[in-house]
């Protein structure tokens, strides 16, 4: 290849014996067998083993370098004996008798082991970043999530779709988080906004007339971090395409979602396409949620109604549903061999959760007659009982819980309570990959903190109602042409028929409380596009960093992202945000003044 190597560590085999080669990397582990050293040597591409016996005259240099130091090896492939092959590695059947070597880079003493799967703090690991993203597994995330984006890139053309490149400084837009904001030095007292998406300039890319657009777009939010949520910025596959209808979209992406998780999801069965559409109500009903996990086969209902009639007389529940509170049922299947412990535990672990706790009851099966055990089960008439064991979908040596709460808590509750069960009962199916859509979701929502209506989700989506009838329809019902992508749980994407009619865009925004001259200022370039024929147009925006981190099967967004800043926001590595010069500040027109210290 070049001075430094002829082969990578990761492609050497038998059919390369007796050729004179020469290798470059780090070194990632030493054996010293006395007469013999072993050298491992890593590069992006593999390990390949290297040898030097005691007699050569490098031996006792080449036995001295600490591990990761960065060396360049001359040597003959040799195979190896049958009894020391390694086929878990490609070069594993033959090694290097070296001849040679050359130190390219010297290493200090290792903060952290590079060669080690041992857990280290997060401070530790992102403050030596560039060591971190050595370590074997987390290297592999970072090529997966390559791979990944190539792929999509590749689909997405092959789909008719043209990549574009949006603004990344613009104006400052209420999307759902903070803005960052840049000062601008031409525009003293203006400020640029980082997007949190590159929803505005999408929709005008589609004014326009570019019928399908693209782009693995960077997207920058003030907001505090996740597991699955970096604070800063994330990266997006950024869709839209005009004269379409949901359905449109969802046979459009489908099959790449498809060929994209079965191609890097490891063997784990994938849904099969069209995927399953639940709306919005049913998911909060069924799941507890609008990002149910598939993979749990269990479904809560709603049993207040039961609760509420003269076939239970569970007086404390009663007071609740005359206060408000709603009943949910989780069921726990063929539990009949569970002792009384893994009921109490489960009841004890809600309220850790901030409920009341979780009542329940267990279902017998005598003489064609279901009755029911358990601390409560003495308030149930039979044929209340049956009521329970029919809507619950209950058969002989099943149990269910209730939670009894005002309608958020409950859903909270049950929601955290169906995975709980069906992760102690093992009825999760892990080797999958479960997608659906979430559709139909409230356009509006009520804040109880302000004590007004608000958006629930995107306000750039199409009611579902017209214009006549927009004035007619209570707000809290009218509902949107949106949707989620979700799979396992976890939101991949939110999506929109877009409103692209300036009348009802301004209709959209009044039951916030947004003026047309407030809906002009924030959205004037949005409705200038509108206004010079628009055509129906929508997309969606599936998060780059939750479709690895579900491929990688890992559970924080940091194993997946290069340079992710840690919970703080804060760059570890190159020390930011920093403090800059009174000059930087001055050329600004910015003061900064300095919070006291209660």
């Amino acid at each position: 290849m070049n001075k430094y190597r002829t082969h990578t560590c990761g492609e050497l085999t038998k059919d390369h014996k007796n050729k004179e080669i020469s290798l470059s990397g780090w070194i990632n582990k030493k054996r010293d067998h006395g007469n013999l050293l072993f050298v491992d040597l890593r590069d992006n591409y593999g390990i390949t083993q290297c040898v030097i016996q005691k007699s050569n005259s490098n031996f006792s240099q080449l036995e001295k370098l600490p591990l990761e130091t960065v060396v360049k090896i001359n040597g003959k492939v040799v195979a190896r004996s049958t009894d020391t092959i390694n086929l878990e590695i490609k070069t594993g059947e033959i090694e290097i008798s070296i001849s040679s070597f050359e130190v390219l880079g010297f290493t200090k003493e290792l903060p952290l082991p590079v060669f080690s799967d041992q857990e280290y703090s997060e401070e530790i690991r992102l403050k030596y970043r560039f060591l971190d993203l050595r370590r074997k597994k987390i290297h592999q995330n970072i090529i997966l999530r390559s791979k990944v984006i190539s792929f999509i890139r590749s689909e997405m053309e092959k789909l008719g779709f043209l990549e574009f490149q949006t603004p990344i400084l613009t104006a400052s837009s209420p999307e759902g988080a903070r803005d960052f904001l840049v000062p601008s030095r031409l525009n003293p007292g203006k400020f640029y906004a980082l997007p949190q998406a590159p929803q505005q300039f999408k929709q005008m890319i589609m004014v326009a007339g570019f019928d399908k657009y693209f782009q693995i777009a960077p997207c920058f939010r003030d907001e505090d971090g996740r597991a699955d949520r970096s604070p800063g910025e994330h990266y997006q596959l950024d869709i839209e395409m005009s004269f379409v209808e949901k359905e449109d979209i969802f046979s459009a992406t489908e099959p790449l979602f498809y060929e994209l998780f079965s191609k890097f999801g490891g063997g784990k069965k994938v849904s099969d396409y069209p995927f399953k559409k639940i709306s919005f109500n049913d998911s909060m009903l069924q799941y507890g949620t609008d990002k149910p996990d598939l993979r749990n086969p269990l479904k809560i209902s709603d049993v207040t109604d039961i609760f509420n009639s003269v076939e239970i007389k569970l007086n404390i529940f009663k007071k609740q549903i005359n206060k408000g509170a709603i009943v949910r049922a989780i069921p726990a299947p063929n539990t009949f061999k569970k002792p009384r412990s893994f009921y109490d535990s489960i009841n004890e672990w809600a309220k850790t959760e901030g409920a009341n706790g979780l009542a329940y009851l267990s279902i017998k099966k005598a003489k064609d007659k279901l009755t029911g055990s358990g601390p409560i089960a003495k308030f149930f008439s039979d044929n209340g009982i049956n009521k329970i064991a029919k809507t619950c979908n209950l058969k002989d040596g099943d149990a269910v819980f209730f939670s009894c709460e005002k309608k958020q808590i409950a859903e909270k509750i049950s929601d955290l309570a169906r995975h709980k069960i069906a992760k102690d009962l093992d009825l999760i199916q892990e080797n999958q990959f479960q997608f659906c859509w979430i559709i139909d979701y409230p356009l509006y929502q009520f804040n109880e903190e302000e004590k007004k209506i608000d958006f629930s989700h995107n306000p750039f989506s199409m009611p579902k109602v017209s214009y006549e009838e927009f004035d007619k329809t209570d707000p809290l019902k009218i509902l949107a042409e949106q949707y989620d992508l979700v799979c396992n749980g976890i939101e991949l994407s939110s999506g929109a028929i877009r409103n692209h009619l300036p009348k009802m865009f301004y209709k959209v925004f009044s039951k916030v409380g947004y003026l047309k001259k407030d809906v002009d200022k924030k959205f004037g370039g949005m409705i200038k596009a509108l206004s010079y024929g628009a055509p129906p147009h929508g997309g969606m925006a599936p998060g780059i960093d939750r479709i690895v981190m579900l491929l990688a099967n890992v559970e924080n967004i940091r194993e997946i992202t290069l340079f992710p800043l840690n919970q703080n926001a804060q760059d570890l590595l190159m020390n930011a945000p920093s403090e800059v010069t009174e000059q930087q500040l001055k050329e600004l027109n910015i003061k900064t003044v300095k919070k006291n210290k209660s």
